[in-house]
């Protein structure tokens, strides 16, 4: 799920340059390219709904994102559905065999009634023994005390103009909440785009109580895209969950 600061055009056309295809779109591209329905929460500009199509996937596909200016870019490909909006609004049914949420979009869920609600959409939207597949980020490594603006993203567009991304933390962090501003400069921009955000970084045991209470059961975790094991120091908390 975006960041709803990407419903500006001019950071929507940014996204997959900041945001290029990693080990993560190739783990969830595997599972996409196995089920025959899938819905991808949060898609984006729909890059792996499209690189799925494009790989030969003949089933249903569906993207879902609250940003306008993002699904403007998905739409280049009309072969899937596109539709805008979030869980709360969407009422699937037992639809499909497949749910994702990738990009650490779960972590948008912040009070324990967001997460319940999804939970519970999701669970409903999926078919018998249809499975969710997310990640979080490990709260036991705390990743956020490197976002700091020394360690700003540069890249250049097609254009040649460079774009820098800076976060910076608000402090103390107290709990599982953490709220932080992107600044995103542009070369061609007269000012700098500034946007806040809050993530909830939940723990293990947090997440397997969500997950049970909405009926899902963890079929697999793994701490890495390459489905290594979860530990302590691991960077990812990826979840494979079915429906009970």
């Amino acid at each position: 799920m975006v960041d709803l600061a990407y419903s500006d055009p001019d950071l929507a056309e940014l996204y997959d340059l900041l945001n290029p295809w990693g080990p993560g779109d190739d783990f969830y591209l595997g599972l996409v390219m196995s089920a025959d329905a899938v819905l991808d929460i949060g898609c984006g500009t729909g890059t792996l709904l499209r690189r799925a199509r494009e790989a030969g996937h003949r089933g249903r596909l569906c993207g879902l994102d609250p940003a306008g200016a993002m699904l403007d870019r998905a739409r280049t490909r009309s072969d899937v559905e596109w539709t805008l909006g979030d869980l709360s609004s969407a009422g699937w049914t037992q639809e499909f065999d497949l749910i994702v949420m990738t990009g650490h979009a779960f972590q948008v869920l912040v009070r324990n009634e967001e997460v319940r609600t999804a939970l519970s959409a999701i669970r409903s939207a999926l078919t018998n023994g249809g499975r969710f597949a997310f990640e979080t980020r490990n709260p036991l490594v705390r990743p956020w005390e490197r976002w700091t603006p020394d360690r700003a993203i540069e890249v250049t567009d097609v254009a040649g103009a460079v774009v820098r991304v800076e976060h910076e933390v608000e402090t103390p962090v107290e709990g599982d909440i953490v709220r932080f501003t992107e600044t995103f400069t542009h070369t061609g921009w007269n000012s700098p785009r500034v946007s806040q955000s809050t993530l909830r970084f939940l723990d293990v045991e947090s997440l397997s109580a969500f997950l049970t209470d909405a009926g899902l059961v963890i079929e697999d975790q793994f701490g890495d895209w390459n489905r290594g094991p979860l530990t302590g120091t691991s960077p990812e908390i990826i979840t494979i969950a079915r429906r009970a």
